[in-house]
C-alpha cells in the first residue's frame, strides 16, 4: 500500500484454526494491533466461533477458497466454483488467491462475477512461518527486514505455522510498535 505512513498491514491465511487464530487475537489484542484474514470456507464451517471472534474483535476477512485451492492446478470454472462456495461463509470483497497462484483468465472471469471478491489482494512480505526448515526467530528477522511503510505482511494462523507464529508474531509486533508503527486492517 503506497505511504510513507508509518502504518503495517498484518495478513493471516488459512483459518480459522483452533489454537492458532485464538493466539493471534491474543497477540494483536495486546498491541492494539488490526489485522485482515484470509480465511478457507471449510476451516469457518469447522471452526464458526472462533469466525465470529475474527468478526468481534473488528478485523478484516477475505475469502481464501472453500478448499485452498490452487489456481495454476485447477479449471477457471472449478477455481470461481471453489471461491463462490467460500463466499456462503465470507462476506467480503477481499480475496487472496492460495498460493498466490492464480492465472490471468481466472482474474478476468472472477471480475465478470459481481457475486464474487474484486479485490485481489497479495502481499510484499512473506514471513515464511509455513516453512519447517526455518526457525521462528528467522522468520521474525525476515520480516523485520523486509518490511517498510504500507507493507502488506503474510502470516498464517495454521497447525503447521504456530511453531514459528508463537515465537514471530510477538517479535514483529514489539518491534514495529516501538518505531511508532501502527497496524491496520485492509
Amino acid at each position: 500500500m503506497p505511504t510513507q505512513e508509518k502504518v503495517l498491514y498484518l495478513s493471516f491465511d488459512d483459518g480459522p484454526h483452533p489454537e492458532a487464530t485464538p493466539f493471534v487475537l491474543e497477540q494483536l489484542a495486546m498491541f492494539n494491533a488490526k489485522a485482515s484474514f484470509f480465511c478457507i470456507g471449510k476451516n469457518i464451517q469447522l471452526y464458526p466461533v472462533i469466525y465470529d471472534a475474527i468478526l468481534d474483535a473488528n478485523h478484516t476477512v477475505g475469502n481464501h477458497t472453500q478448499n485452498h485451492m490452487n489456481g495454476w492446478k485447477n479449471t477457471t470454472a472449478d477455481y470461481l466454483m471453489d471461491i463462490q462456495k467460500a463466499s456462503a461463509h465470507i462476506k467480503s470483497n477481499l480475496f487472496r488467491p492460495p498460493y498466490g497462484r492464480i492465472r490471468f483468465e481466472q482474474i478476468k472471469a472472477l471480475r465478470k462475477r459481481k457475486d464474487l471478491p474484486q479485490n485481489i489482494v497479495m502481499w510484499d512480505v512473506l514471513s515464511g512461518d509455513f516453512d519447517t526448515s526455518i526457525t521462528g526467530e528467522k522468520c521474525a528477522q525476515n520480516v523485520i527486514q523486509h518490511t517498510g511503510p504500507g507493507s502488506i505482511i503474510v502470516f498464517h494462523d495454521s497447525a503447521k505455522a504456530m511453531d514459528r507464529l508463537r515465537i514471530a508474531l510477538p517479535k514483529v509486533l514489539l518491534h514495529f510498535t516501538n518505531l511508532g508503527y501502527q497496524f491496520k486492517a485492509l
